[in-house]
């Protein structure tokens, strides 16, 4: 059986460029990056040759780049280092009740700590207003947090308009760009980011590989510490074919953007149609704000959104509730609760998270088999389908 996957947002294949980048680090250039010899040298070579590509991609300088173990630890770094590094001026700080969980369990355990977190609710399209990050901050507000694209809807977030409210007031203004990076331009100049995060396995590249820009002048506490790697800002010997892989992958996702968006847009657009003209009583979540090319994510009412999942898998097409990390929980999605969705139609998403290779054959076969799945789950549970 033919499998189809549709839960990139998830995480990715490598690319073959990618993985013939970091090939030669697995072997033959194997030193530590942080040896002085030749061995180290070369492998120390590779990692500043992937941060000026991380740079270029993010349209920042080397030096304000921290490279990390993926996109969780970054965002900790951020959010934790970040609000830390600031307490002494106050201990307020903003966030959105839609982050990914490594933003909100990091703003958890700041308010165990005595910080005092607002988190900020979307409209019902899930995006949330500049003027609403705005009236939310207080004299005493240090940071605010907002993803640049929901890991859910793929609704993308006023970055620039959020950005500029948070330079006038000169709050620290972190955005987990995670599900933007290789599907947005992502510009942290013109976004007016102190911070932003990325991760690689969302955009072709390897997992275990991950990036923060912190702008220069800034210094988040560290949250690791053992050595004076990455300027003494994150502790640990480099992951160097993870690394190259990472510098790759934003080489080539700059490169391929321009194609890249609109061919997914376009078979995303074509799924969603289908879907809405070949199933009953459907909900797409975010449609109606501007969202990144590949995702959608929408609610076949009366059918137990984990339970479509496990039908669908079965059927050999791969798609999500949501956060991998959340897989199997019962608990409907935090995104669309916050976006004022009922809990019964929460409970009914599913994501279908389009990639590069996603071809037109593929959305035909998920058009001719998610019908007749829905159909049977409706069937078998006639209360929650009225």
């Amino acid at each position: 059986m033919a499998r189809v996957y549709l839960d990139h947002n998830a995480t990715t294949q490598v690319r073959p460029d990618v993985l013939e980048a970091m090939l030669p680090y697995f072997s033959e250039h194997y030193g530590n990056a942080s040896s002085v010899h030749a061995f180290g040298q070369e492998a120390r070579a590779a990692v500043e040759d992937a941060r000026a590509q991380v740079a270029a991609f993010l349209n920042a300088s080397p030096a304000e780049i921290i490279l990390t173990g993926g996109g969780t630890e970054a965002d900790n770094l951020a959010v934790i280092g970040g609000a830390r590094a600031c307490a002494s001026k106050g201990k307020h700080i903003v966030t959105t009740s839609i982050e990914h969980d490594a933003v909100r369990h990091a703003a958890d355990l700041l308010e165990h700590e005595g910080f005092q977190v607002t988190r900020v609710a979307p409209g019902p399209d899930g995006r949330v207003t500049p003027e609403s990050i705005e009236a939310a901050l207080r004299p005493d507000t240090t940071l605010v947090s907002v993803m640049a694209s929901n890991n859910e809807t793929g609704v993308i977030q006023p970055m620039a308009e959020i950005g500029a409210i948070c330079a006038k007031r000169g709050v620290v203004f972190h955005t987990d760009a995670v599900q933007a990076a290789g599907k947005i331009p992502i510009d942290v100049s013109a976004w007016q980011a102190t911070l932003a995060t990325i991760t690689a396995h969302k955009f072709y590249g390897p997992k275990g590989a991950g990036a923060l820009y912190v702008r220069r002048g800034f210094k988040c506490t560290p949250l690791q510490v053992g050595g004076e790697h990455e300027r003494g800002r994150r502790a640990g010997t480099e992951n160097v074919p993870a690394i190259v892989g990472l510098g790759k992958a934003c080489e080539v996702a700059t490169a391929d953007l321009a194609t890249y968006v609109p061919k997914i847009a376009a078979l995303r657009d074509r799924l969603e149609a289908g879907l809405t003209e070949r199933v009953p009583n459907i909900v797409r979540h975010g449609a109606s704000a501007q969202r990144v090319c590949n995702t959608a994510h929408v609610s076949f009412v009366g059918a137990e959104g984990e339970h479509l999942i496990l039908s669908l898998d079965m059927k050999g097409i791969a798609v999500s509730s949501g956060a991998a990390c959340k897989s199997g929980s019962s608990h409907p999605s935090h995104v669309l609760l916050a976006m004022g969705v009922p809990a019964n139609v929460a409970q009914a998403a599913v994501r279908f998270s389009l990639g590069r290779c996603t071809t037109d054959a593929e959305i035909d076969r998920v058009l001719d088999i998610v019908p007749g799945v829905v159909e049977k789950l409706r069937q078998g549970s006639p209360t929650l389908a009225s």
